[in-house]
């Protein structure tokens, strides 16, 4: 579909995009940018000097190079996001896991599908993300055919400075549109392992790091706002439709699985048995002043009331959580067992779950 080309910083007045791009892409693009701008430079690549390279003034940059062959993903949106001025748009693709089974399905004879899909699979989408595999994978294949969930690809670009503003898949590639809305986070540490590192707010609003076995995509983190703008909150005050869950976290999720790392928090003093659960800056936000000052007075917990008193709204979520605080601050130890015991019976008698 396209040349492999870089486009001379210096473009012509005359340059015509349709000659290297899709006309289907051109007519995507132009919705949202001028193609045939001068400050909007289209490329074709995976290297950073192309990108360094990039002669002011530059208005929009258009990647054709499918994310997935980039070895160092967030390097180069950082790059970008150095060049871009504020609110300048970026257009890249990546081939999500939908585009990628459809096309493995496509290519390979029925009866080898669903293995050559398995293959894939575990080669470039687990091994990848375990720490004991990731250099061999860098050493065979160079990082340069990762399988990518539409989570991580968007969350990688939030976590860069970028805002999606639309996206759609044309010729079986999703094509993505974001604009420069801050600098990068530049996160040293990454969430792409089994175990996920959580920042939240603890006592005295002091940030800590709380531990859980993966039940999101990687990334995921980045994109608290971006679900909650999108699909707003659900019964029970977890974000609704929440795409960032994989259908594994669902089944830990259930069980409670995905919880036991937080037995090391416990341990560590981070948090108390019961107690409400600490938050991250994005959820704590939404809470009124006055149960975020009376939260910040106490440890968090793992057993939080929320499930002694099962709210459905997050009115409701935050009255359960107001009536815990204010009682414990009176009779402490009481409280707790009062809590524990009517945690207990729900989880065992009526069945809660970890959402």
């Amino acid at each position: 579909m396209f040349k492999n080309t870089f486009i001379e910083n210096k473009i012509k007045p005359k340059f015509n995009p349709c000659e290297i791009i899709d006309k289907e892409l051109v007519y995507y693009f132009s919705k949202f940018i001028n193609p045939f701008d001068s400050e909007t430079k289209i490329l074709d690549t995976s290297t950073l000097f192309n990108i360094e390279s990039l002669v002011p003034p530059v208005k929009n940059i258009v990647n054709l190079r499918k994310i997935n062959t980039i070895s160092s993903i967030n390097k180069l949106f950082e790059t970008i996001n150095k060049k871009l001025p504020d609110d300048g748009v970026f257009i890249g693709c990546v081939e999500t896991y939908n585009e990628r089974r459809t096309r493995i399905f496509h290519a390979a004879p029925k009866l080898f599908s669903g293995i050559a899909y398995f293959y894939d699979f575990i080669v470039h989408r687990v091994f990848p993300k375990i720490k004991f595999t990731r250099s061999l994978y860098k050493y065979i294949f160079f990082d340069s055919n990762k399988a990518l969930s539409f989570t991580e690809a968007f969350g990688r670009l939030f976590s860069c400075g970028f805002e999606v503003i639309n996206s759609s898949v044309i010729n079986n590639v999703l094509y993505f549109i974001c604009r420069k809305v801050r600098e990068p986070f530049y996160d040293e540490e990454p969430t792409t392992g089994i175990l996920y590192k959580m920042k939240r707010l603890g006592k005295g609003g002091k940030t800590i790091v709380v531990y859980k076995i993966r039940t999101m995509n990687p990334f995921a983190e980045y994109l608290q706002g971006f679900v909650f703008k999108m699909n707003k909150l659900k019964e029970g005050g977890k974000f609704q439709n929440d795409f960032r869950i994989t259908s594994w976290g669902r089944f830990l999720r259930k069980y409670w699985l995905d919880e036991l790392p937080m037995l090391v928090n416990l341990l560590k003093g981070d948090l108390k048995l019961v107690g409400v659960r600490p938050l991250s800056k994005h959820y704590f936000d939404l809470y009124s002043q006055e149960l975020k000052e009376l939260r910040l007075k106490f440890k968090p917990g793992l057993l939080p009331p929320f499930y002694a008193d099962i709210p459905k709204t997050f009115e409701e979520i935050m009255k359960s959580e107001k009536e815990y605080l204010e009682a414990y601050r009176k009779n402490p130890i009481k409280t707790d067992f009062k809590y524990f015991f009517k945690i207990l019976r729900n989880i065992i008698l009526n069945k809660a779950r970890s959402s």
